[in-house]
Order: structure tokens, then C-alpha cells, then sequence
């Protein structure tokens, strides 16, 4: 193959330099003008689901739609085609493109966003990196995630940080209920704070900027988890006015597992103190934070495509759909005796994500019973104040699949009586 054949090659694989990343120009294959029901069949056709269960435990892992899962195993083949010449002339401008993508969808500066492998790398960098003093303090809650409350543990015994940990009340009457739980916390010493935005565990959004306006003008910096967020509601950065976010790419964006998202506010990367080397000692800014090495490119590439499916969607339409079904069985079980449901009732607090309980019966019970009785796959949560299973639907999920949720949880519950 001559360089001019090679060169038409690569552009045919769709590594050239303009083409990799903008808008798809196809018509969306989700027609706009289709009755909600057959929107819905639609998308649910879009995926291969399993047919021995009904899996409600999206959110550790949101598995890809088939369209997303061919172009990524057609990047796998090109980039394995292609080899080093691909790492070694656009491998960085592609994934410098996928990264301004991110920014455009999630309301932020390109120089603002980085793709990391998930949000665990992603605040772990801020925590570790953070210029901690001894004496220094940290607020964050009892309903954080528990790969991020180690890493405190772990600051905390290297730099002497203190941790003040709270606890988010599970149906707050108002945003300043909460906000005030944040504030009650802060001291003369606190530097940083993290704050989920939504709770793993519960799914319940906080108010986030009015977290952050307050913690502003006590001169604390703030940290926004925000594992579950990307691809699940819609939201900007600048709306928000927090200094750091993390988020795992892997969850409601559906991009393949390895992919998670940075945010550090522009003119912050500085302060932060690089886990790793970077490639280039003296360049400034978020890029010094998160070189790796060698990873896998083609789920850099992966999230071009991912965002390219939500698109079709819709965020708005994917973020109602996403509310209403959870509304759709969480509203039927509510207020039954013996059923608790540990998410608030109002619809902005919340989305797809959901806990519910039975009195009496330990969360791994019913995570049991709801599968080997019911074909129901769940997953367990019994701490910080938290008991019972983690309900996520996604939007393949269909009614006729949460009618048969809310008979297992009425049925578990009369027996349980």
C-alpha cells in the first residue's frame, strides 16, 4: 500500500483529523413525531437484554445499546489496524476531541474537562492532589461513596486533615434544610468539601449550587460527585459553580467500561498537585492531572458515539422518561404499610434511581428474594442510615416490567406480615 492509499484509508476508518467528532448528520432514528409508546419500543429494541431476569441494577453498569456496541468494536478493529501509526499521529487530537464533546454536553470550557477512567480516579485526583495542611479540615457525608471516604481517611493520615462527616437527611423539607446540615459543618479550617450530586445509595439530587453559593462565601472550595449525573439529568457546569466534578462515563452515558469525566473550574488545575507525572512538566492546566500512559483509545473514541445515541434520544425527553417510570412504580408502593421508600416524593429530587425497603427484612434478603422468586435483579444497601435495594431502570425499561416489580414488592410484603 502506497502512502497516498494509506493515507485515503485512514480517512475511510474515520481517524482523519475533521471527522471524528460534530454532530451526526443522520436523522435521528428515533422519530419525533412517533406516539411515546413507540418512541419507547423503539429504544428498547436498541438494546439485547437477557431474557431470564429483568435487571433494575443500572446503576453500576449501563450497558451499551447495540448501535454504540458495534462502532465501538469497529474502532477496536481500526485502531488495532492501524497500530502505533494511530497512537503515534492522532491517538491524542481524538481523545482531545472526545473531551470537547463532554464539554459541550455538560455546559463547561473545553480546558475545563478531561476523561479519566471513572469518577474514583476523578475525585481521588482533586483529594490526593488537594494542598493540604496539617490542621486543614474536609467536610463530606456519611451517604458518600466509599472509594472517595478512604481516600479522606487516607489524606487524613498522611496530612493530619480532619474529617467532619454529616448525614443528608433522606426527605428534607426544603433545599435549606440541607444546606444548612452543609453549613453547621463549616469551621475556620475547612477547605474542601464534598458533596454528591446525587446520593449512590438513594438517589436523591441535591441542591448543589446553593451548596456551593454558601460554601463560597465561607472561602471553601467545593467538590461535586457526580458518578450518577452525566446522561442522567440534564445540567451545566456553570450553573452549578462548583470547583471540581467527577463522573463515571460508564453509567447513564452508556460508554463502554473505562471512561469517566474531570471538571476543575478554569484557573484551579494549578493549585492541584498531579498524582502522576505528566507527559509535559512545565504544561499548565487540567491535562497535567491525568496522564496515564498507554490506555485504551477506543473508549476515548467510544464516547463520541455514546453521545451521539443520547442525542437521538434527547436529554430532555431521556431525563422525563427516566423520572416517570421510577414515579411510575415508586408512586404505587409508597405509602403501603410495611414498604419504605428512602428517595423523596418530590419529582425534582430525583430520577431514575430509587431505594426501596420492607419492614423487618434485611436489604440482602430482598435482593434475594426479588431474584431466585421473582427474576428480579437488585442490589442490596444496608448502611449510613439506608435500608433496602437500589432500584435503577433504565430506558429500555418498560412498564409492563415495573408491574411486575410492584407485585413482587406488595406480594414480599404481604408475606412478610
Amino acid at each position: 500500500m502506497n502512502k497516498r492509499t494509506f493515507l485515503k484509508a485512514l480517512t475511510f476508518l474515520g481517524f482523519s483529523s475533521g471527522s471524528i467528532i460534530g454532530k451526526s448528520a443522520a436523522k435521528s432514528i428515533f422519530e419525533l413525531d412517533f406516539d411515546s409508546d413507540d418512541i419507547w419500543d423503539q429504544i428498547r429494541a436498541a438494546y439485547k437484554l437477557k431474557s431470564d431476569y429483568i435487571n433494575l441494577e443500572n446503576g453500576y453498569y449501563c450497558f451499551l445499546p447495540e448501535e454504540t456496541l458495534e462502532k465501538y468494536l469497529e474502532d477496536i478493529r481500526k485502531v488495532n489496524f492501524q497500530g502505533s501509526h494511530y497512537m503515534r499521529t492522532v491517538q491524542w487530537e481524538n481523545k482531545e476531541k472526545s473531551a470537547h464533546a463532554l464539554a459541550e454536553l455538560v455546559g463547561a470550557k473545553p480546558e475545563e474537562i478531561a476523561i479519566t477512567r471513572n469518577t474514583t480516579e476523578s475525585l481521588d485526583l482533586i483529594i490526593s492532589g488537594y494542598p493540604w495542611q496539617k490542621g486543614d479540615e474536609a467536610i463530606m457525608s456519611n451517604q458518600d461513596y466509599g472509594s472517595m471516604l478512604n481516600m479522606f481517611e487516607l489524606i487524613s493520615r498522611r496530612h493530619g486533615v480532619r474529617q467532619d462527616r454529616i448525614d443528608i437527611p433522606l426527605h428534607p423539607k426544603n433545599d435549606e434544610e440541607i444546606v444548612a446540615v452543609y453549613e453547621n459543618a463549616i469551621t475556620e479550617k475547612t477547605k474542601l468539601m464534598m458533596v454528591p450530586h446525587m446520593v449512590n445509595i438513594t438517589g436523591h439530587i441535591l441542591p448543589v449550587r446553593k451548596i456551593c453559593n454558601m460554601a463560597h462565601r465561607h472561602g471553601v472550595e467545593v467538590m461535586v460527585d457526580g458518578a450518577h449525573a452525566v446522561g442522567h439529568f440534564q445540567f451545566s457546569m456553570t450553573d452549578l459553580n462548583c470547583d471540581y466534578y467527577g463522573s463515571s462515563l460508564h453509567k447513564w452515558l452508556s460508554v463502554p467500561l473505562g471512561a469517566g469525566l474531570l471538571y476543575v473550574k478554569e484557573g484551579k488545575a494549578e493549585k492541584i498537585k498531579p498524582l502522576l507525572a505528566p507527559y509535559e512538566l512545565d504544561k499548565k492546566g487540567i491535562y497535567n492531572l491525568n496522564h496515564t500512559g498507554t490506555h485504551p483509545v477506543s473508549t476515548d473514541l467510544a464516547v463520541i458515539h455514546a453521545i451521539d445515541f443520547y442525542n437521538k434520544i434527547g436529554g430532555k425527553r431521556k431525563e422525563d422518561r427516566l423520572r416517570f417510570i421510577q414515579k411510575y412504580w415508586s408512586d404505587q408502593v409508597r405509602d403501603l404499610p410495611g414498604i419504605v421508600l428512602n428517595t423523596p416524593q418530590d419529582p425534582l429530587r430525583s430520577c431514575a434511581i430509587a431505594n426501596v425497603g420492607i419492614e423487618n427484612m434485611a436489604p440482602a434478603d430482598l435482593a434475594k428474594k426479588l431474584m431466585d422468586e421473582h427474576q428480579i435483579f437488585t442490589v442490596a444497601i444496608d448502611g449510613a442510615g439506608v435500608r433496602g435495594c437500589r432500584i435503577t431502570p433504565n430506558v429500555y425499561t418498560n412498564t409492563e416490567e415495573l408491574d411486575q416489580f410492584v407485585h413482587a414488592l406488595k406480594t414480599l410484603s404481604a408475606n412478610k406480615s
